[in-house]
């Protein structure tokens, strides 16, 4: 039975041959001549596949089981990093959880400081001269008693009612209000100072020369300048 190198050899002759036989007769002749008597099949020209065998060789089995321990020993790492990041993830978790906690504690710590200054804020707008309105109770006694004297004396009314006025002042000393009263030639103020006129005086210019009405400052903050009259200048 001929084999696929002998097909080879007479399959190159018989080409050669047609070849030759093409300069004689010429292609369109030889070609019908040829293809009626010598006709060639696909599977002529076809090489066949080297046979394949189904069981596997003492080699290639070594080889499978390397392969396989190779796959074993390299999903070995992969395994490992998969535990390392789970274990990573549940602590993350544990902290979010934590941190969460702290926050909301943070929150409710910071709500009821907020509750507490605003109660604060509102007992002091309501009860903010509950100082001041306790100190004037005397000088609100002070004048009923004088008031209740029938037969009073100028000289008792005199004495009564400068008594009251101490009671007044000290009330609102108590409560840091303090009487802006210049003394004559001091220098004019204009924070605390009103001038109510510019008169001739022998001292010196922009200086106070008379109080018409005293003023009135509590802390830092005027509550009333005092009316002065201020001498000119020369």
């Amino acid at each position: 039975m001929p084999t696929q190198t002998h097909r080879g050899e007479f399959f190159s002759a018989l080409l050669k041959w047609r070849a030759s036989i093409l300069k004689s007769f010429g292609s369109r002749h030889f070609l019908t001549f040829f293809t009626h008597f010598f006709p060639l099949s696909p599977s002529f020209m076809t090489q066949p596949n080297p046979p394949t065998s189904a069981e596997p060789t003492p080699h290639n089995a070594s080889q499978n089981q390397e392969s396989a321990e190779t796959n074993v020993s390299d999903n070995s790492p992969a395994e490992s990093n998969l535990s390392d990041v789970q274990a990573e993830l549940a602590n993350l978790k544990a902290k979010s959880a934590e941190l969460a906690d702290q926050y909301l504690r943070a929150k409710a710590e910071a709500e009821n400081a907020r509750r507490r200054a605003e109660e604060e804020i509102a007992k002091a707008r309501k009860f903010g001269i509950e100082s001041f309105a306790e100190n004037l109770l005397p000088v609100v006694d002070s004048l009923e008693a004088g008031l209740a004297i029938q037969e009073a004396t100028n000289e008792q009314i005199r004495e009564g009612a400068a008594a009251t006025l101490r009671q007044l002042h000290a009330a609102l000393e108590r409560n840091k209000v303090l009487a802006i009263n210049p003394e004559a030639g001091n220098k004019f103020d204009p924070h605390h100072h009103q001038a109510i006129s510019v008169v001739p005086a022998d001292q010196e210019p922009n200086t106070v020369v008379m109080v018409l009405q005293k003023g009135y400052a509590i802390a830092d903050r005027v509550l009333r300048p005092a009316l002065v009259t201020v001498s000119a200048p020369k």
